[in-house]
């Protein structure tokens, strides 16, 4: 089966990053295409609803005049892009070009447009052209991460320079897709580094074990490391199904310190990772997510941040 990645752009250089980002990530993804995909500014409610009778021709050819303007200043910058991809070195052939206007809301438009085609990823960048834009994009950003179903999200604040990907492993099975994701579009890269990372929550009752070595001095209740022991063993098996050696992959654990979305941050700080993984949905117990992912969006700067629900 074809696969797809929309890159939902505005035109600013914060666009052109996250479109960077996405092909060099992915390049080795064979088969891969990518949309270039842009919702044209809205115009004045008041322009098209309340400007006096008398004035409601002259309203509407400005309108009509605004609408056209959008739409050119949107393909310029689309084929710019395009541009930019192929002298990358991607096959002009597997470069589509789209911009509509803005239809019930740019996330809603960009979500739509993504399940009716049926899109392996969502790219936008967290930032726009100004102060107020950046705002705006943030929302947009905020709003896909919250309702997009099924669709992973990549959220990209600047030029990511680190190849080293962070993800974050609770054990779920939003957890477990967002491997699955992971392997098919970094798998091939083998300048891409693994590290799975894990937040211990609860300590219990007393007596200290090891899981697969890594573990000591912890205390966790039987069944959160039986937990555990499973869910290495079938990312073990997902990640040599994808062709990634051992050598790629390291296994990290601690215990939370606080908020966990900080605690994630201090590693990807500490450790200089590009990208950050989340599932969106945990399971609350020995592993944990939950809703950290908008945490994790906000302090994200010059990195990337990949929702998978």
């Amino acid at each position: 089966m074809k696969k797809k990645i929309l890159l939902a752009v505005d035109g600013s250089n914060h666009s052109k990053n996250a479109v960077k980002y996405a092909y060099k990530i992915s390049l080795l993804v064979k088969g891969l295409s990518y949309t270039l995909f842009n919702v044209q500014p809205p115009v004045s409610w008041y322009v098209r609803e309340e400007a006096p009778q008398d004035a409601r021709a002259r309203a509407r050819a400005e309108l009509e005049k605004i609408n056209r303007n959008n739409a050119e200043e949107a393909r310029r910058f689309l084929e710019e892009f395009k541009a930019l991809m192929v002298g990358l070195g991607e096959d002009e052939d597997r470069i589509d070009a789209v911009t509509q206007p803005k239809v019930e809301g740019t996330a809603k438009d960009i979500l739509d447009y993504a399940r009716k085609g049926a899109y392996d990823a969502i790219v936008v960048s967290r930032r726009g052209h100004s102060l107020l834009k950046e705002v705006f994009m943030g929302s947009i950003s905020s709003n896909l991460l919250e309702h997009a179903r099924n669709i992973p999200v990549w959220v990209v604040d600047g030029d990511v320079t680190s190849a080293k990907i962070l993800l974050t492993a609770d054990g779920s099975e939003s957890s477990l897709r967002a491997v699955e994701h992971l392997c098919f579009m970094v798998g091939n890269n083998p300048g891409i580094q693994l590290t799975l990372f894990h937040v211990i929550i609860e300590k219990s009752a007393p007596g200290a074990f090891t899981v697969d070595g890594l573990i000591e001095d912890f205390v966790m209740m039987e069944e959160d490391r039986q937990h555990i022991e499973d869910f290495h063993a079938r990312t073990r098996r997902m990640f040599k199904a994808a062709g990634i050696p051992e050598d790629r992959i390291e296994i990290k654990k601690t215990w939370r310190s606080g908020n966990v979305g900080k605690t994630i941050m201090a590693e990807v700080k500490k450790g200089d990772y590009g990208t950050v993984v989340v599932g969106r949905r945990g399971v609350n117990r020995a592993f944990f997510m939950g809703s950290v992912s908008k945490y994790v969006l906000n302090h994200t700067e010059g990195r990337a941040l990949w929702v998978v629900s």
